[in-house]
């Protein structure tokens, strides 16, 4: 797939536009890394690698500590597995607004179902 007329052209556009961006890109990228001089890619790679300082290093327990700390923000979003909610009501964000207007539509369909059938049982 992908071989038409457009498709080949857009390919194309988009190669000649990273081509006319990629200094930009470069001299945004140095500027971030707060490098002056006139350095190849090789040389920004190396400069972006993270290396921790010696003197910035954890004790062991700290490290410990830290990982526990980790592995509590991850469950702390606690998320109703049939209606998708969490704990604020809010949805995911991966969720379109189509899905979550279905999935709140069934949940208002639910609960009006349960309230007629409590009026029609007292109605004789």
């Amino acid at each position: 797939m992908a071989k038409s007329l457009r498709s080949k052209w857009k390919r194309k556009m988009r190669a000649e536009k990273r081509k006319k961006n990629a200094p930009k890109e470069l001299s945004r990228l140095k500027s971030i890394l707060k490098v002056d001089t006139d350095v190849l890619m090789k040389d920004v790679q190396e400069i972006a690698t993270v290396v921790v300082p010696q003197s910035c290093q954890m004790t062991e327990g700290a490290v410990e500590d830290e990982i526990k700390d980790d592995m509590k923000m991850e469950t702390e979003i606690k998320r109703n597995k049939k209606t998708l909610l969490d704990q604020h009501g809010q949805y995911p964000i991966w969720m379109s607004q189509r899905q979550r207007k279905k999935l709140k539509a069934k949940r208002e369909k639910k609960k009006g179902r349960s309230k007629a059938k409590a009026a029609k049982g007292l109605a004789w």
